[in-house]
């Protein structure tokens, strides 16, 4: 594989199933999806399986993110991107983190959709796993 196709550094601390994924190649020019069928599956949800049993009770159009773009300083830092999930009228805890490398297709997702002045939140999709329980994919073509 060449070297421009990594998504970005894995995060080895996580068990294989929950490392998340998404790759730089479903993007055009300034991290555009290519299409409306881009996702990205959030990393770390083993130890949020509680809370994302309940989220998946939700009306699926009802779930969105709830967390913002990284701040300059987050950015300094490479500090992580922890997703909350904005559920009806109430907002969850961390339900997991946006896998390691691409978190500047989640901060442009973000941006995009406040710079033309849309709630600035990525439609989500609770899925249960045959073998590890619930996964959290971010829709993020949709902002497109």
């Amino acid at each position: 594989m060449a070297f421009w196709k990594k998504s970005g550094s894995v995060d080895e601390s996580l068990p294989k199933h929950d490392r998340g994924s998404g790759s730089f190649d479903d993007y055009l020019g300034v991290l555009v999806p290519k299409n409306k069928n881009i996702t990205i599956r959030l990393a770390g949800s083993d130890a949020h399986q509680d809370e994302l049993a309940t989220l998946a009770a939700e009306p699926e159009d009802s779930l969105t993110t709830a967390t913002p773009a990284r701040s300059v300083d987050q950015e300094g830092v490479d500090a992580p991107i922890e997703v909350r999930i904005f559920a009806s009228r109430r907002v969850s805890g961390v339900v997991g983190t946006v896998p390691r490398g691409l978190e500047s297709a989640y901060d442009e997702a973000v941006r995009r959709l406040d710079g033309r002045g849309d709630k600035p939140r990525i439609p989500v999709k609770v899925v249960k796993t045959k073998k590890h329980g619930y996964r959290v994919d971010l829709l993020i073509g949709l902002t497109k």
